[in-house]
């Protein structure tokens, strides 16, 4: 490809930002977002996700960000990094998607190409995507234009691997559409690329990353629940059995987001459609979705044991975001610890100095800006942020009532210093 060429970036969230910022380097490129609102602060040189700092996007050429439908047609790669979460009832909703594919079938030309981020089921692409763009286009797909998949591997909120350091898995319609992907791929991503035979290939590729991730960290919590009962260490008997050399290192904890905690369910759909209903993976999904009433459930039985709390309902949750360092809520679990506390009649105080406080999900809960004493019987830590960690837990104690409850539950302080944890 050569530099004039102009590739557009179809959603400017936590995977097209840095996507977009890297390919400015190399060609001109289109940040395209239905948000204005984040299209503004973007060009204020704001990221409300953190991924990018106020100096990198400023000194970003090449790159145009927009909300115009009408600005897409300049460009002849069109990359789609829209959100595909779940429903109420855990199937795939990919409304984000089809209307993406919408935008892009307006403005695509002959020559074009197309290529898929958004997490799908193995099929999806061909099956969803590719009938929108050709009927709004009227273009002959594999004539008039192209189509690839190269899945989305971007961890929010991880600075020690960008998205150049992480092997990225393309795919393409045909040889001359993958060729081309792979082009400008290669351009920005240090760490190689893997190139698959099929479509279907990168897109399972990417669902059963994460599939198997959950099914693991369901094993732990499940480990975790068994050691609580026979009163020992969770911690200790993960440290003992991780010095066998091929030991999966993981720790147990809360699953949400939007990629590890939605993922399997996409899998799960295709596996239904098929007529099979996978087991393992549902009975994964089970036990990490229980996880927030398993805690606050032993959270009651410490509460209602210590005499001295009952005078007390003020509780303090530290942490609601859905993984450490990272300001996303989607999908967070600690936001389900803190509702099922506030409905057995706790009063929740709420910290998160790292969370996006701007959604409207909150406005129910009550958010403070920093610790002061208050009569707090408990304090549930939920979220492991760095900022936490450098915390003094005595300090953490003093704004507390006398012996207050610690709920650490992924074990930041020493066990025998806090009341429980995973």
């Amino acid at each position: 490809m050569k530099k004039n060429e102009t590739i557009a970036i179809i959603g400017l969230g936590y995977v097209g930002l840095p996507l977009a910022v890297e390919f400015a380097k190399f060609f001109n490129v289109i940040g395209f977002d239905i948000n204005k609102k984040r299209i503004s602060e973007l060009k204020k040189g704001n990221d409300s996700t953190g991924e990018l700092s106020c100096s990198e996007l400023n000194n970003v050429s090449n790159f145009f960000l927009t909300n115009s439908e009408s600005n897409l047609i300049e460009a002849e790669i069109f990359i789609v990094t829209v959100p595909t979460p779940i429903d109420g009832v855990n199937k795939p909703d990919f409304t984000a998607l089809k209307e993406a594919c919408k935008i892009i079938g307006k403005v695509l030309k002959k020559g074009d190409i197309v290529v898929f981020e958004s997490t799908v089921y193995p099929g999806a692409t061909n099956e969803i995507c590719l009938p929108i763009l050709e009927k709004i286009s009227k273009l002959k797909f594999n004539i008039d234009f192209g189509i690839g998949y190269s899945p989305e591997r971007i961890n929010p909120g991880d600075k020690s691997r960008s998205i150049r350091d992480i092997v990225k898995v393309t795919s393409g319609s045909n040889e001359t559409t993958a060729d081309k992907v792979d082009s400008i791929y290669k351009k920005i991503i240090k760490a190689g690329i893997h190139r698959t035979k099929k479509i279907e290939i990168a897109e399972a590729a990417k669902v059963i990353e994460n599939t198997q991730r959950d099914i693991n960290i369901a094993l732990m919590n499940e480990l975790s629940i068994i050691c609580n009962k026979l009163n020992i260490s969770t911690k200790d008997v993960l440290e003992a059995a991780g010095t066998k050399w091929n030991f999966i290192n993981l720790k147990p904890g809360l699953v949400g987001g939007h990629c590890i905690g939605v993922d399997p369910y996409y899998l799960t759909e295709k596996a239904l459609q098929l007529g099979y209903k996978p087991e393992l993976i549902l009975a994964g999904r089970r036990i990490n979705d229980s996880m927030p009433k398993y805690i606050v459930d032993e959270f009651l039985k410490f509460y209602l044991k210590k005499d001295c709390l009952k005078n007390s309902k003020k509780v303090l949750l530290m942490g609601i975001t859905f993984k450490e360092d990272c300001p996303d809520i989607r999908n967070s679990k600690s936001l389900e610890i803190a509702n099922l506390l506030i409905d057995y009649g706790f009063k929740l105080d709420i910290y998160d100095p790292v969370a996006d406080l701007t959604k409207n999900i909150l406005t129910k809960f009550n958010l403070i800006d920093e610790l002061n004493p208050s009569d707090y019987c408990a304090i549930i830590i939920a979220v492991p942020h760095k900022e936490f960690k450098n915390l003094n837990l005595k300090n953490i104690k003093s704004i507390c009532t006398k012996d207050p409850l610690i709920f650490d539950i992924k074990g930041i302080f020493p066990k025998n210093e806090t009341s429980w944890s995973l």
